[in-house]
């Protein structure tokens, strides 16, 4: 039987501990591990499975399809996700997840390895890891605050971001390096280590006891429903929503076409194209870390409408660019603006959310950034009637248009976030 405890961290000592602070508890360590593996091999699983389906195929449409699929069941199951996030055991549905993660990364592997690979092999790929995401990804998060506590969320999230573009970095840029030297079969064999790994850390971690609310009792639509209810009370979490869904909406999307327009218009390779994403990695990368860095952050609602425009201005140079000398600082810029939009986006609504709401809050954003897979769709079908670059532009200036409007008609995003009551753990 594995051992609980408590972790709960004290706030008034946060100040002196640094930027890696949440590291000293162990757990949380592991946790922060296993997400960096997951966020590697899934990066490296979305740049293998577009690369071998446009060598398959030649069509960007098709192409997308890998996006759409890898991010249709967060749109689909993401309320679900929240709501087994409250009524759940927290840490199996992490175990069983990672297991269906890694089980289906050793199938694609074998298909690979055997010579027998098909397009719809790539969308199979993509879809059931997609599910799994969807329904752990609150979980993941929701479960920092059970290791934590409150005292020390926004430095764990930030340190989860850094993971994630340290991932963003090494995943991409490893990608193309493999395919460049071994394939796309060798690249799924790292990947399935690397996914196993993550689910060994994920088993090791010891979980703190936490109560089991009343409203476990109640029927699953009502738990849904109350989620919906909830969240628009809350003026802050529903600007978050709104932003989240749209920045994956218009955003996110462009990723798919990364590969294309590379190859086609800044005529570059496999190993490129994964350096070019990398650029994205590490301009995010720096980011993460000066907000890891901060103690006292009280206007998280601005660096998060902040960090997204930047981004999409990033997305518009990019669409204009057709050097690659010229595109690679470019992509930094686009992912110092996302790791603003990422680490405060769950941030936001942890702190401003009622304990009892919590996984559901975080449910209905899973929900919205559900927007990726429809942004896939259109960005491929206007990236086969018109063009890639042209897609990708016009994202990044709608983007803009809906971030301003957004922000103008809920303005208290820009206002001082004032977190919920420190939650004792029994």
């Amino acid at each position: 039987m594995r051992r609980q405890h408590d972790t709960t961290f004290d706030a008034r000592a946060a100040a002196s501990r640094g930027p890696f602070r949440a590291f000293r508890n162990v757990n949380y360590t592991r946790l922060w591990g296993s997400n960096v593996l997951m966020y590697t091999t899934r990066w490296m699983q979305m740049i293998c499975l577009t690369w071998l389906t446009l060598e398959l195929t030649e069509a960007p449409w098709l192409v997308a399809l890998v996006g759409f699929f890898s991010m249709i069941p967060t749109l689909v199951l993401g309320l679900l996700g929240g709501l087994l996030a409250d009524r759940a055991d927290r840490y199996w549905l992490l175990v069983i997840t990672q297991g269906v993660i890694t089980a289906i990364s050793v199938l694609m592997t074998l298909v690979l390895l055997l010579g027998v690979v098909q397009v719809w092999h790539g969308y199979v790929t993509a879809a059931v890891t997609g599910i799994a995401w969807a329904l752990c990804f609150p979980a993941r998060r929701a479960l920092v605050y059970d290791l934590l506590g409150s005292s020390e969320l926004t430095n764990a999230i930030a340190l989860d971001t850094v993971g994630l573009n340290v991932s963003r970095m090494v995943g991409p840029a490893l990608a193309g390096v493999l395919i460049d030297t071994i394939g796309v079969s060798g690249s799924f064999v790292v990947m399935t280590v690397g996914n196993a790994l993550g689910l060994l850390l994920v088993y090791l971690i010891q979980v703190p006891p936490r109560q089991r609310e009343v409203q476990q009792r109640q029927s699953v639509l009502k738990n849904l429903s109350e989620g919906f209810v909830y969240v628009r009370t809350e003026p802050v979490i529903m600007a978050t929503i709104w932003i989240t869904l749209f920045i994956n909406l218009l955003l996110f999307s462009y990723s798919t076409m990364v590969p294309i327009i590379a190859r086609d218009v800044l005529h570059v390779g496999p190993a490129l194209i994964g350096a070019l994403l990398a650029a994205e990695g590490l301009g995010a990368l720096v980011g993460s870390m000066y907000m890891a860095s901060s103690v006292n952050l009280r206007y998280h609602g601005r660096i998060y409408v902040g960090g997204s425009l930047l981004a999409l201005i990033g997305l518009l140079a990019f669409s204009l660019s057709s050097w690659y000398i010229m595109s690679f600082p470019i992509m930094m810029v686009l992912g110092l603006g996302a790791s603003g939009f990422a680490t405060m986006q769950s941030a936001i609504v942890m702190l401003v959310a009622k304990a009892d709401m919590r996984g559901r809050a975080l449910g209905v954003v899973s929900l919205a950034i559900g927007g990726g897979p429809i942004g896939s769709l259109i960005v491929g079908a206007v990236a086969e009637s018109i063009s890639p670059v042209f897609a990708v532009r016009i994202n990044a200036l709608m983007g803009i248009i809906v971030l301003a409007l957004i922000t103008l008609c809920i303005p208290s995003i820009m206002d001082r976030i004032r977190p919920q009551p420190v939650e004792t753990h029994h």
